[in-house]
């Protein structure tokens, strides 16, 4: 009860702040009890379907998180820089591939992450979700590199669910 009680107070206090940054209302009497109606609504809905968890307020992950955003932050600048090397290239000799990535556990949160990176990162794009892997298109064959795939899938496991890479 006590990590609910936590993960519920966390998304509140997430959501009012967000609502607040976002509409800039605060003075407005009218719309900030829409605004407090909306976060209680959208917090009873989260505890009532029972998804109140460490997946629904991911929060205690932030740091870990924010370290993985930095760092695919700077590979989504390298992987744009070879995106316009390759289509600024004379020849133009793009070929096209389509790779299946493994995923290696995790919980859903590791595997969304997983996946948004990959379709994050320009070149790549997850096509289809399965059971113990994903379907990547990768605009030129230097784009599927497993290695690189890996070691992705190892830093999002480690942001979502604090396994070591």
């Amino acid at each position: 009860m006590g990590r609910r009680l936590l993960y519920g107070i966390l998304l509140t206090f997430v959501l009012a702040v967000l609502w607040l940054l976002l509409s800039g209302m605060w003075w407005h009497a009218i719309i900030t009890s829409f605004g407090v109606f909306s976060v209680i609504a959208s917090v009873y809905m989260t505890i009532r379907f029972g998804v109140l968890d460490g997946e629904a307020a991911p929060f205690a992950n932030l740091v870990r998180f924010g370290r993985y955003w930095i760092w695919l932050g700077g590979e989504i600048f390298k992987a744009n820089i070879a995106v316009v090397k390759l289509s600024l290239a004379p020849d133009l000799n793009i070929k096209p591939v389509l790779t299946r990535v493994a995923v290696d556990g995790g919980s859903d949160l590791a595997r969304t992450t997983f996946a948004n990176s990959i379709t994050l990162t320009p070149g790549t794009v997850t096509v289809e979700v399965e059971e113990n892997g994903f379907l990547v298109h990768g605009l030129d064959e230097s784009f599927a590199d497993q290695e690189g795939f890996r070691d992705i899938g190892r830093r999002a496991l480690k942001a979502a669910d604090g396994e070591p890479s």
